[in-house]
């Protein structure tokens, strides 16, 4: 079991609040044993099996149809006297959820914790019912970092990268491949079309897998370039699939919903706005970039970097977008509490001219924030006149 130990500590710190902790993301990102991790920790400091209340709905064994059903279980599983943590796994699953839920979340006995591979967990009537009374953990595959903790301590960190730029980092990836490579495939097709079917087709009531498969192999084709719905549409058409624009846009909600993709919005960085076009989209892991584009899909190394160190800039908790300085692009602007950070992501920067290219936008910022250009270069950390260039594996595995 790889250890998740920055979520872990973000439940075990909200541990007994009066707030509902609801774990997202992907599913087989590690949600599930996230919460077995949890379970474990209550466990070795003192508290009882029998306080703990642990559901996965995905669990035939146990069936309920309605949230009545969940709730008088829950309810007849109660500890009177001492704090129940009642953890529910993929909630969404159950009609009506929402109102167990919430009448389990008033009981002053009970410490809730639900998880979801659907962002649509938190619209609609659970927002309504529960506005300030949850906390949201966003889960996400494997950090390199993570996925390191599953080799040997001095295992070849390069090479290492490079398998996680191809196969993704799912948990249960990381340990099928320990064993046989050439079994990885299978199980990330399995666990593609599980998201696709559920989460995407049933979920939307879709019914074209064809189209929806075409639609994010283009996307997939194209992480890191500004895409339009538009453009997806006239490629489609002109390859003879019927479809149009509001298609186009409605499958790319269900797939950011279903955590397959995320998207990143254009910000202004000297107008200071966020702009209505020119916006990205990023894969939430390459193991199905890989699945869906074979052999093209190491073609375009420099965006694979991109697309990871997006994922990890969203695992550090930013807010992240595009940049825009002038008529110049910014790989991403982070932005949290502290500020804003300028990251440039490029294989290398050893030509001058590429050099060059990588450094006039963030020059162009002219402001004060950290600015950095992340490669895979293995040269010493070098400062451009407050611009540091940094190796990916050394931003990877030290904040």
């Amino acid at each position: 079991m790889i250890e998740r130990p920055e979520y872990l500590k973000k439940l075990i710190d909200f541990k007994d609040t009066n707030l509902i902790k609801i774990v997202t993301g992907l599913r087989r990102c590690g949600k599930s044993t996230l919460l077995d991790l949890y379970i474990d920790y209550l466990k070795n400091n003192g508290v009882k099996e029998n306080q703990i209340i642990h559901i996965n709905t995905e669990n035939r064994d146990i069936v309920f149809e309605d949230d009545n059903e969940l709730y008088n279980y829950v309810k007849e599983k109660l500890n009177k006297d001492k704090m129940n943590y009642v953890v529910l796994d993929e909630v969404q699953n159950i009609p009506e959820f929402q109102k167990a839920v919430d009448s389990l979340y008033i009981k002053k006995n009970v410490d809730l914790y639900i998880t979801g591979s659907n962002a649509n967990l938190l619209s609609g009537e659970l927002a309504t019912l529960l506005s300030g009374r949850y906390v949201e953990i966003k889960m996400l595959p494997l950090s390199f970092k993570e996925y390191l903790s599953a080799f040997d301590e001095n295992v070849d960190k390069e090479e290492k990268l490079l398998d996680y730029f191809k196969y993704g980092s799912l948990p249960q990836t990381v340990e099928l491949f320990k064993i046989n490579p050439d079994i990885v495939e299978d199980y990330i097709d399995g666990v593609f079309s599980t998201v696709i079917y559920k989460d995407v087709m049933q979920r939307k009531k879709i019914n074209n897998k064809l189209l929806l498969e075409s639609i994010i192999k283009y996307i997939y084709q194209n992480i890191g370039s500004p895409i339009t719905s538009k453009k997806i549409s006239d490629t489609l058409i002109s390859m003879n699939r019927a479809t149009s624009n509001h298609t186009v846009e409605d499958y790319i909600s269900a797939f950011i919903e279903s955590y397959l993709l995320y998207k990143a919005d254009r910000f202004d960085v000297k107008g200071k706005e966020i702009l209505s076009s020119g916006f990205k989209y990023y894969s939430v892991d390459m193991g199905f970039r890989q699945h869906l584009l074979g052999k093209k899909a190491g073609q375009d190394m420099g965006h694979i970097l991109e697309n990871i160190v997006f994922l990890e800039l969203k695992r550090r908790g930013y807010k992240v977008y595009t940049g825009k300085v002038d008529n110049l692009e910014i790989d991403f602007v982070a932005e949290n509490s502290d500020g804003i950070t300028y990251y440039q992501v490029a294989l290398t920067t050893r030509d001058e001219k590429t050099l060059e290219r990588e450094l006039r936008p963030l020059q162009k910022t002219e402001d004060y924030y950290p600015k950095y250009i992340i490669t895979m270069d293995r040269d010493l950390e070098t400062d451009y006149n407050g611009i540091r260039k940094i190796n990916v594996i050394d931003w990877l595995l030290n904040k």
